[in-house]
């Protein structure tokens, strides 16, 4: 419908779905003024209670507004919980995907006093933020009440209703019962969710297909996957909880900071990997997994010996690259002779990582270990230490911050083959776009992905790597711990 198409039935329509709490005056006044009339009330500040010098908790009923049946869920909750916490608490007990944006309201009426998110500060708007305001400063008694949108393209509203006040603060938020699926997201609304739920109720009876969808195939492929109107899972959502919830472990100062800078962004890809259970796993690796991680560098280190001369363009010369090749697995897959490092990107990769990890010095033409690794390269565990205490790799924002989310991504054990996704998924909520594609995700690659696939055996198998490499999932939990790099390193070295 284009905007000349838009006759004043419709606009009525839409300003009674916006604003279902204006009054029929106030409405009018909408109707006949525009999107900023005159004479509808100002925006007050919110009050806060004062912080109750004894936590409690507070079992609320939060309603999905202008759903029927409604769909509903009934919750536990600590009265110390922050709104950006409470806002992740309802974003997984209801099942949303925390795609859009949100805010929290003291009142019924769109003009009651609300919170600012992080985004809405960053847009330069004024008043006050939703960081560090308790649900107990907001709810005391029973019956009192708090409202939460979500989604102003659908306007999902929603309102957290206190049904008995707890001495005890549940140790987590708890979800002790509820009614009805979410809505999927993107919908449309109540009215695109009606016509859903009523179409999925039928059995997918192709009289009742939303208009949207050209065909039943096309409808089904695009609900979530075994969505339907009527389920509840009280389990399930308390799995989602638990895992809302969850905080990752200490890490070091700038992994922290780039939490920080994911929780102002209100974005939790990084928070949610790394609070994974898997996270917490061990940082041990034996000797022998410590032999095969560091293989591919030790061949290099063991073809170049104390030092070999460069070819005149500045490649090694080619019975180095044939050694490295035959000795790492990379001649038996790669096409072609194998001789040539401007021809074998594996060993020209194999190289500049080890450049780039301080394994190896450039200098006049030559080639050589660095000191402390001549010294100690024969060692794997202390090549690893060494690795480990070098990661991640690159100075630039763009190579740190897709370094840590490689990192993060393979300490919480994730399928090598997911590895890519994943990290491109965290590298997006940072704040991070494709250049050529602002919507898409973008590129997850990086000179601490390509050390960590060289470890996980990508030289030998020449093929996508698949499943977990455990050895290499506690080596990335080791450095995401926070280890001091003059602790993880073979020795001093500040060759370059």
């Amino acid at each position: 419908m284009t905007p000349h198409e838009f006759e004043a039935p419709d606009l009525q329509k839409l300003i009674e779905h916006a604003f279902p709490e204006l009054s029929p005056e106030q409405r009018a006044a909408l109707f006949v003024g525009g999107l900023a009339p005159t004479g509808l009330p100002t925006r007050p500040e919110p009050r806060l209670l004062p912080v109750p010098t004894t936590v409690r908790g507070f079992r609320v009923r939060l309603d999905l507004s202008r759903t029927k049946p409604p769909v509903w869920r009934r919750l536990e909750i600590a009265g110390d919980t922050t709104l950006p916490q409470l806002h992740e608490v309802i974003q997984a007990a209801m099942g949303w995907t925390d795609s859009h944006l949100h805010r929290f309201r003291t009142g019924h009426d769109p003009y009651a006093p609300e919170f600012l998110t992080g985004f809405d500060l960053d847009e330069g708007d004024e008043g006050m933020p939703e960081d560090g305001v308790r649900l107990d400063q907001l709810v005391a008694d029973e019956g009192d009440r708090l409202w939460y949108d979500y989604d102003f393209g659908d306007n999902w509203q929603h309102v957290l209703r206190v049904e008995r006040v707890l001495d005890t603060p549940p140790p987590s938020p708890t979800c002790i019962g509820g009614r009805l699926a979410c809505p999927p997201e993107d919908c449309g609304g109540t009215w695109g969710y009606d016509e859903l739920a009523a179409w999925v109720r039928s059995d997918y009876d192709d009289t009742l297909r939303p208009d949207v969808f050209d065909s039943v195939d096309e409808g089904r492929a695009w609900l979530p996957e075994g969505w339907h109107p009527d389920a509840f899972d009280a389990e399930e959502t308390n799995a989602w909880l638990a895992a809302a919830s969850a905080e990752p472990g200490p890490v070091g100062e700038e992994l922290a900071s780039l939490l920080e800078l994911s929780r102002d962004r209100g974005s939790r890809a990084l928070r949610d990997t790394l609070a994974h259970p898997a996270a917490d796993g061990p940082t041990d690796i034996d000797d022998d997994s410590a032999a095969e991680l560091t293989e591919p560098f030790r061949v290099l280190l063991e073809a170049i010996g104390n030092g070999t001369d460069l070819t005149a363009a500045g490649y090694l010369k080619p019975a180095v690259v044939e050694q490295i090749a035959q000795h790492a697995g990379i001649a038996e897959w790669w096409i072609g002779k194998a001789n040539r490092e401007d021809l074998t990107t594996p060993v020209a990769n194999l190289r500049a990582l080890a450049r780039a990890l301080g394994l190896v010095v450039v200098r006049h033409g030559r080639i050589t270990p660095a000191r402390t690794i001549a010294r100690h390269g024969h060692d794997p565990q202390a090549l690893l230490r060494h690795i480990a205490g070098r990661l991640p790799l690159g100075t630039s924002p763009a190579d740190r911050h897709a370094g840590w989310a490689a990192l993060a991504v393979a300490a919480c054990a994730t399928p090598s083959e997911q590895w890519p996704d994943r990290i491109a998924e965290i590298l997006f909520d940072l704040g991070w776009r494709d250049r050529d594609a602002p919507g898409a995700l973008p590129p997850s690659g990086s000179p601490t992905l390509g050390t960590l696939m060289l470890l996980s055996g990508d030289a030998r198998s020449g093929r996508r790597l698949h499943g977990v490499n455990e050895a290499v999932a506690a080596l990335a939990r080791r450095i995401i711990r926070g280890r001091r790099v003059g602790e993880a390193r073979v020795g001093d070295s500040r060759e370059t």
